[in-house]
């Protein structure tokens, strides 16, 4: 079952992009934060097992498991004067990580990263993890671990890729708990659709709302849109409007689940960096215009249900639970203080529920409307108690807002029921 066809000459998620194309081009780049380093190099350091997994779990995940060139699976590991730094990328993303260290010899070299974080993360906690890279080009990384030992191939320090941001010109500090709020309030409605590479990730902007500057975050696959926006941090008053991609924001969302206190942003029109206490991250920005989303906003939508976020979102859930198909419609059956949510499958039945009462205020004309369970389940997971459905018809979008907080809309496209 399809999405209802757009309204003759009307806007809709899906028709009002105008973009350029993609230039993608993976070219060696080299992060100012890293220490030129070369084959001669010779390393050897002891770190805490605790220590050396923490920094190879954030590192490693940026590694591509698949790739077709063999310096891209491994992490490069220098070591200066007691300074551990990691470095992992993909050619679109570098994360750098900085951690203390026992070093005899400073030096470098680079190891496979899925290989090494396997074999710390087996050793018993609390050990003490040696490793010696000699001088010889073609010589092994040996790990020691009490009476643990094994030694890894290496490849050259001098074709491993590094990553220069370049000139950042624009430079802001958020705090930790605010991005992750931007990040989690819209990352569900990224695209995952590779041809439509612009929608693809968040786009980041600074605009006026309410006579208010503010830094506002979207995000739309075409069927849902999000919108969040957070007052204007100092710095960023001058920054473009950019693309994040989507795996940039997944590595950086995992970052910030352990930190608590501010996260230093910096970008330029084609690259952006965070540095997250003592790690940094560098990502490329997608190379494309993002659609103009304002024009998909309905603005006259005057039915307006509003209806307990917890008892809707376990009604919706009972009785999506007819169906296995993730893109069979919830139809909403609407009354004065009414709401009738129901399901059928050819193979299973049918099934709904009523919420009505106290948990429901709707005093507009009957209304059916159908949207996907698990696309109402991703907005009303973002909203704390009262979510506010705002309708016009059957067929028209749906904007959806968080009753008690105005810094976020939801636009929903119906589907036919």
């Amino acid at each position: 079952m399809g999405l209802p066809a757009p309204r003759a000459g009307g806007p809709n998620l899906q028709n009002v992009s105008r973009h350029k194309k993609a230039q993608y081009t993976p070219r060696p780049i080299r992060d100012s934060t890293a220490r030129p380093v070369s084959e001669d190099d010779a390393m050897k350091f002891k770190v805490d097992r605790a220590t050396l997994l923490k920094a190879l779990a954030h590192v490693q995940s940026v590694v591509e498991r698949r790739n077709t060139i063999p310096i891209l699976a491994n992490v490069m590991i220098a070591v200066n004067d007691g300074k551990l730094t990691l470095t992992a990328t993909d050619m679109e993303i570098a994360i750098v990580e900085d951690v203390a260290a026992d070093s005899s010899r400073n030096g470098a070299c680079t190891a496979p990263a899925a290989t090494l974080y396997e074999i710390v993360r087996k050793l018993p906690e609390g050990a003490l993890v040696e490793l010696d890279c000699p001088l010889t080009s073609d010589a092994p990384l040996a790990l020691r671990a009490g009476r643990y030992a094994t030694s890894l191939v290496v490849l050259p320090t001098d074709d491993f890729p590094s990553m220069t941001a370049g000139t950042l010109p624009h430079r802001f500090v958020l705090p930790a708990q605010t991005l992750r709020a931007l990040i989690d309030r819209t990352r569900f409605a990224i695209s995952t659709e590779e041809t439509r590479y612009y929608l693809n990730g968040i786009y980041i902007h600074q605009t006026e709302s309410e006579g208010a500057k503010v830094l506002r975050a979207v995000a739309t696959d075409g069927h849902r849109l999000a919108r969040v926006e957070e007052p204007l941090p100092e710095g960023a008053g001058s920054m473009p409007g950019v693309i994040v991609p989507r795996k940039t924001v997944g590595e950086l969302r995992k970052l910030l689940d352990e930190i608590t206190g501010d996260v230093e942003i910096a970008l330029s029109d084609t690259r952006i960096q965070f540095r997250v206490g003592t790690i940094t991250l560098t990502s490329k920005l997608i190379d494309g215009t993002f659609p103009e989303y304002e024009r998909v906003i309905p603005r006259d939508n005057d039915k307006i249900l509003r209806v307990g976020r917890q008892d809707f979102a376990e009604a919706v859930a009972r009785v999506a639970a007819i169906s296995s198909e993730r893109s069979r419609p919830v139809k909403m059956s609407l009354a004065r203080d009414l709401l009738v949510l129901s399901a059928a499958s050819p193979e299973q039945g049918t099934a709904s529920e009523e919420l009505d009462g106290e948990r429901v205020k709707y005093d507009a004309g009957p209304l059916e409307i159908g949207f996907q369970a698990r696309y109402l389940n991703d907005i009303t997971d973002q909203i704390s108690n009262v979510v506010e459905f705002r309708f016009s018809d059957g067929a028209a979008p749906t904007v959806v807002l968080d009753s008690a907080d105005a810094s976020a809309l939801y636009v929903l496209m119906p589907m036919r029921v």
